[in-house]
C-alpha cells in the first residue's frame, strides 16, 4: 500500500525527512482503505519507519487487532532534491548545479538506483510473506519503490516517465505468491474518490514535472 496524502504546505520533496505527517485527508484516506480490508484474512501488517507510512498502516493494524511491525526496507528512496522544490523552471532544476544529477535517468542519477530499490522491496515483500504466510499481509510504503518493484515483478524495465506510475495515494499493490514465487500482481484504489484528481495515476502534477524519484 502506498501511503495517504501528507501535510506539506511548502511543496517540497520530503523524501526520506522526518516530521511529514498525513493530512487530515490522508488519514481518512487510511482509515478507507482499512474499512475495505476490515474482512481480509491479514496476519500482519509491516511498515516503512517514515511517520506518513506508520500512520497509514495504523488503522489497518488495529481492525486486525495486530501491532504494526517496521521494515527499513520499505523506506521512501533516497533522492539528491530532498528538501527542495523541484520542477520545470522553478526550483531546484533552475539551478546549473543540479544539472549534473540529471545526467543518467536509466539508474537514475538523483538518487537511488532503481536496481538496489528492487533488491530491498523484493526482500521486504519476502519477509512479509513468510510473516503471514498462507494469509495476507500489509506493507505500507512509498510511490517509487512500490512502483520499481511491481514493474520487475512485471517484468517490465525498470526506468520510466514518473507521471505515468499507477500507483495513486493509498492505493493498493498486490502480489499474489504461489510457494516462494510471484504468481499475479493485482492494484485497486479503495479510496479513489478520496484522491484529488491531479493526483490519480497519470494524471499530470499541477506546476510541471514533479516526479524524479518522489
Amino acid at each position: 500500500m502506498r501511503h495517504g496524502e501528507v501535510h506539506n504546505p511548502e511543496g517540497l520533496l520530503y523524501g526520506r525527512l522526518p516530521g511529514y505527517h498525513l493530512s487530515e485527508l490522508g488519514r481518512k484516506m487510511a482509515d478507507r482503505v482499512a474499512e475495505h480490508l476490515a474482512d481480509r484474512d491479514i496476519r500482519y501488517v509491516v511498515a516503512s519507519p517514515l511517520e506518513r507510512a506508520q500512520e497509514t498502516a495504523a488503522p489497518i493494524a488495529a481492525a486486525h487487532e495486530l501491532a504494526v511491525a517496521t521494515d527499513e526496507r520499505l523506506i521512501e528512496a533516497a533522492n539528491v532534491f530532498q528538501g527542495k522544490t523541484f520542477g520545470v523552471g522553478d526550483g531546484a532544476l533552475k539551478k546549473p548545479a543540479n544539472w549534473k544529477y540529471l545526467t543518467n535517468p536509466f539508474k537514475p542519477s538523483w538518487g537511488e538506483p532503481y536496481i538496489e530499490q528492487v533488491v530491498r522491496m523484493m526482500a521486504a515483500l519476502g519477509a512479509a510473506r513468510d510473516a503471514a504466510r498462507g494469509h495476507e499481509a500489509v506493507c505500507v510504503s512509498h510511490q517509487l519503490p512500490i512502483w520499481v518493484v511491481r514493474s520487475f515483478a512485471e517484468r517490465r524495465r525498470l526506468w520510466h516517465d514518473p507521471r505515468k506510475r499507477q500507483c495513486t495515494l493509498a492505493s493498493l499493490t498486490s502480489f499474489t505468491y504461489r510457494g516462494d514465487k510471484i504468481v499475479s500482481v493485482g492494484y485497486s484504489e479503495p479510496a479513489r474518490d478520496l484522491v484529488p484528481a491531479h493526483l490519480l495515476a497519470g494524471a499530470k502534477a499541477k506546476g510541471g514535472t514533479k516526479g524524479f524519484g518522489a
